[in-house]
C-alpha cells in the first residue's frame, strides 16, 4: 500500500531548525523525524535500532521519502538530534497536540516528574535527566514536558510548563511538592482548575486540615460529603474513602479561588501485608465528592499509564543517550508515540502488542499514522 504523501502528524515538525551546515547534509531533518517517530512507534528504543528499522522498512519508506542516500546511520541520527532545540522541538509538539482541537473541560491535566535513572554521566558530571510531565489521563495523551537536572527543580519548572501549555478548562492535579501558591495562581490565570495534594510541606495548613476533619468525625461527618471506591485485582484489596467539604474562609483568603478541601483514606490488603494512609487536599472545584476523586485518582493512575508504560514498553530507565539534547528530544519522541499508541483505535492491542505489529507490518503502521488526523 503506497503512500503519496508525509502523514499529516509530521507536517508540525517543518518548523524545526536543521541544526547542520549546508555541505555536510546527506539527509533531510524531515526524512531524520519521520524514521525516528516510526521506529519510536514500532519498538526501535536506540538510535542503533532506528537505523537497523529504517534499513528493514527502507522499501517502504521510499514510498513517501526521497532518501536519495539512504536511511541515515545510528551517528548521524545521534549527532542530529543531540543538536536540535528543545523549545523548537515542544514548540512543533504544542502545534500537534493544539491542531487536535481537543475538548480539555473537565479533563484530568496529571503534571508530575519523572527521572531518566540511567542518563547521568559520570565522565562529565552531568545527573540523570528529570522531565516534568504534563498527562491529559481520560485522553491518553502527553500535552507537555520541561526537563530539569534534579527532581528539587520541579518547584520552578512546573510554572513555566503551565505558561507554555494550553490547558483552559482542564483540572491540573499536583502532588503536595507543588502546593505552591504561586502555582495556583498560574492555573486559574490560564482558565484551569486546581487539586493540589497536602503534607507535610505545607505544615500549617496541614495542621488545619487534619483538626478540621477532626471535628468533622466528632460529629459524625455532617456536612461533608462522602465517597467510597473498592478495587479488587491482582490479589490486592483496596479501599479508599473521600471526604469532601466547603474550604474554611481563613484557608480561602489565602490561595486564589479556593472552594474545597478533602481527605482520602486508603486501605490496601496485598496478602499479609495491610497499609493505611490518610491524605488531604486542595481545591477550585465546588466541594463535589466524586467528581473530585475522579481527579485525585486519575492523577495517582499517572504512574501507571504514563511512567511505567514509558519504562516498562519504551525502555526509558534504560535509554543510555547522553548527548547534548539527544536524551531530552529522544524522551519527547517517545511521549508522542505513546500518545499516539494509546490514541490508536484501528487495533486492539496492547501497547506492546501495537509496537510488535505495527513493526511487522507496513500496512498496520501506515494504519496507525494515518488514523491520528491532524
Amino acid at each position: 500500500m503506497a503512500i503519496t504523501k508525509s502523514p499529516v502528524i509530521l507536517t508540525h515538525f517543518e518548523e524545526l531548525t536543521d541544526p547542520r551546515m549546508e555541505r555536510t547534509k546527506r539527509h533531510r531533518l524531515s526524512d531524520i523525524v519521520a524514521i525516528a517517530l516510526c521506529g519510536a512507534i514500532c519498538g526501535a528504543d536506540s538510535w542503533a535500532d532506528v537505523e537497523r528499522f529504517g534499513n528493514e522498512k527502507i522499501d517502504w519508506f521510499r514510498t513517501w521519502l526521497p532518501l536519495e542516500h539512504g536511511i541515515p546511520s545510528h551517528d548521524t541520527l545521534g549527532r542530529v538530534f543531540s543538536l536540535l532545540d528543545t523549545k523548537e522541538f515542544y514548540h512543533c509538539l504544542a502545534n500537534w497536540v493544539a491542531s487536535l482541537q481537543l475538548d480539555l473541560q473537565g479533563q484530568t491535566v496529571a503534571i508530575d516528574g519523572k527521572t531518566l535513572r540511567r542518563s547521568f554521566d559520570q565522565a562529565s558530571g552531568t545527573g540523570a535527566l528529570h522531565l516534568v510531565n504534563a498527562w491529559a489521563s481520560d485522553l491518553h495523551l502527553s500535552l507537555g514536558q520541561l526537563a530539569t537536572e534534579q527532581k528539587s527543580n520541579e518547584i520552578t519548572a512546573v510554572p513555566r510548563l503551565l505558561e507554555i501549555l494550553a490547558i483552559e478548562g482542564a483540572v491540573v492535579t499536583l502532588d503536595a511538592m507543588h502546593c505552591q501558591k504561586q502555582t495556583a495562581e498560574k492555573i486559574r490565570l490560564a482558565g484551569a482548575d486546581y487539586v493540589l495534594q497536602v503534607k507535610g510541606n505545607q505544615k500549617k495548613m496541614h495542621e488545619q486540615l487534619l483538626q478540621l476533619f477532626i471535628d468533622y468525625g466528632d460529629q459524625d461527618y455532617r456536612g461533608v460529603r462522602r465517597h467510597v471506591t473498592v478495587e479488587k485485582n491482582h490479589g490486592r484489596d483496596e479501599r479508599r474513602e473521600y471526604y469532601v467539604a466547603p474550604a474554611p474562609p481563613k484557608l480561602s483568603e489565602q490561595w486564589r479561588d479556593l472552594r474545597s478541601v478533602g481527605m482520602v483514606f486508603r486501605y490496601r490488603k496485598s496478602g499479609e501485608k495491610l497499609s493505611e494512609e490518610t491524605s488531604f487536599f486542595i481545591s477550585s472545584l465546588p466541594p463535589k465528592v466524586r467528581s473530585l476523586a475522579g481527579h485525585v485518582r486519575n492523577h495517582w493512575s499517572v504512574e501507571n499509564s504514563l511512567h511505567w508504560s514509558l519504562d516498562v514498553t519504551f525502555s526509558e530507565d534504560q535509554s543510555r543517550l547522553r548527548k547534548g539534547n539527544g536524551q531530552e528530544i529522544a524522551a519527547g519522541m517517545r511521549r508522542l508515540a505513546l500518545s499516539i499508541l494509546k490514541r490508536d483505535t484501528t487495533l486492539k492491542e496492547s501497547l506492546r502488542g501495537k509496537r510488535l505489529r505495527a513493526g511487522w507490518n507496513n500496512q498496520t503502521l501506515q494504519a496507525i499514522l494515518t488514523s491520528i488526523q491532524a
